[in-house]
Formats: C-alpha cells, sequence, structure tokens
C-alpha cells in the first residue's frame, strides 16, 4: 500500500509538473563528475532526447552520441523511477532506476572511437589511437558509498595513425567496483602487440595502472617507435606504460 500511494503520487505530479530536459543534463553532470553532460537537451525529464558527450579535462566535448529517455510509467507503482534509455548504435536500450537512496544502470553499451580514451588518460593522445571502443555493463549500483558493479571495455581493430600495422590487436578491460574502489585488468585478446595490465583506483591509495607491452621480433622495426612515445622501454625489449 505504501509503494501504491508514493507512485501515485509521483504520477500525479507528473502530470501537474513538467520540468524541462535541461535538468537531465545538470543531473547527468553531477553524477559523472563532469565526465558526462547532456547537451542540446530537449522535451522534459520525462521523455526528452539530446546529445550525450564525453567531456575532457578542459571542458571540451570529445565524443557525442544520440541519446534518448522516456519513464516507464509502470514503474512508479513500485516507489520508484525507471528510465529506458537508448543511445545511437546500441542494439537495445539501457534502463536506469532512481530510488531515494541509490541509482542503478542496467545492460548498458555505449560504442565510441577509440581515441576518446585519451579523455581519461591523457598521455596517450601521441599515439593518435584507432579503432572502435565498447563500453558494456550489465549491472552497476551507484549510491552514498560509491560505485559498486563491474564493466567491460573492447578495444576491437586496435590501431594508431603512427603505425603501419593495422590493427595492432584486439584487447578486453574488465573493471570490478566495490565500496573500497576499482580494480581493472587488461587482457589481449588477439594481434601482434600483446598487451596485459592491472590497475587499482582507491580512495584512501594513490590511483596508479601500469601496462606491459610484447611484440614479436619480426614486429619490433614497425610497432617499437610508437610505443617509446607513450612508454619506456626495458633492457628485455618489453615497454612498460604506467598511469596516474
Amino acid at each position: 500500500m505504501k509503494h501504491l500511494a508514493l507512485g501515485l503520487a509521483a504520477y500525479l505530479l507528473a502530470l501537474l509538473f513538467t520540468p524541462p530536459a535541461t535538468l537531465v543534463d545538470a543531473a547527468v553532470r553531477h553524477a559523472s563528475d563532469g565526465v558526462l553532460r547532456v547537451a542540446e537537451a530537449r522535451g522534459s525529464i520525462w521523455s526528452g532526447a539530446g546529445q550525450l558527450e564525453l567531456v575532457d579535462s578542459l571542458r571540451h566535448a570529445g565524443v557525442a552520441k544520440a541519446v534518448s529517455w522516456h519513464l516507464l510509467p509502470t514503474s512508479l507503482w513500485r516507489g520508484h523511477v525507471v528510465y529506458e534509455v537508448q543511445l545511437a548504435d546500441a542494439s537495445a536500450p539501457a534502463h536506469v532506476t532512481i530510488s531515494p537512496s541509490q541509482l542503478e544502470l542496467a545492460d548498458a553499451v555505449l560504442e565510441i572511437p577509440a581515441g576518446a580514451i585519451v579523455i581519461a588518460a591523457p598521455k596517450l593522445a601521441p599515439a593518435q589511437l584507432t579503432g572502435d571502443l565498447s563500453i558494456s555493463t550489465a549491472h552497476m549500483i551507484v549510491d552514498r558509498s560509491g560505485v559498486r558493479g563491474s564493466a567491460t571495455l573492447r578495444w576491437r581493430n586496435a590501431g594508431s595513425g603512427l603505425s603501419p600495422v593495422a590493427p595492432l590487436g584486439e584487447y578486453e578491460m574488465h573493471v570490478d567496483s566495490d565500496e573500497a574502489g576499482m580494480r581493472a585488468t587488461l587482457a589481449t585478446v588477439k594481434g601482434p602487440l600483446e598487451l596485459k595490465g592491472h590497475g587499482s583506483w582507491r580512495r584512501e591509495t594513490p590511483s596508479a595502472f601500469s601496462a606491459t607491452a610484447r611484440m614479436p621480433p619480426e614486429y619490433v622495426e614497425q610497432i617499437a617507435p610508437l610505443l617509446r612515445l607513450i612508454a619506456s622501454e626495458s633492457a628485455d625489449g618489453t615497454f612498460q606504460l604506467v598511469l596516474r
């Protein structure tokens, strides 16, 4: 009965009050600490559309994707709000559930150019990365204690504007998060350039990600000059990359 009353009240408020879609932009900026924003927002917070943008440290848009959203009215009867969110190029919509204590993200997939990696890791900018980056999560929760859940990043047709080898390979990074922080592992799926790495982001310790790069001898002349721009060469011919 309590959930029914809450849902009815929310529904009546929705009929009487239609906040503009620009409030979605404000909420997304706040939740992502400024990394994401919704530009050209139109419609309302109940149903609208715009451009989801990834923003670099200078607040310049690096990647933009068309996005639309609409409220699922049946969720109001359960005392929370569920949105269906459709991103351009995504085969199916994601679902965002908002309740007084937390936000849940389910079945989300974001496809972006690999060059967008430099938004999170500016050190990689000289490499002129190319290829397709897919970020997916089956279930993630955001609340006062932090972020909990997991995500997978897949870099397909990985390459560089500075290397004649194309593709360099295909790679996967798995990210797991709980109240203590995040952990990430990087592995090579296939390709002549082998990448392996791990990292952690925790509140009480400095954050860092380190990776090792190796390649067969016949590829050294073609790939090594690229790696020297972003990594340190070791005596054994491998390269060490550290991101902080």
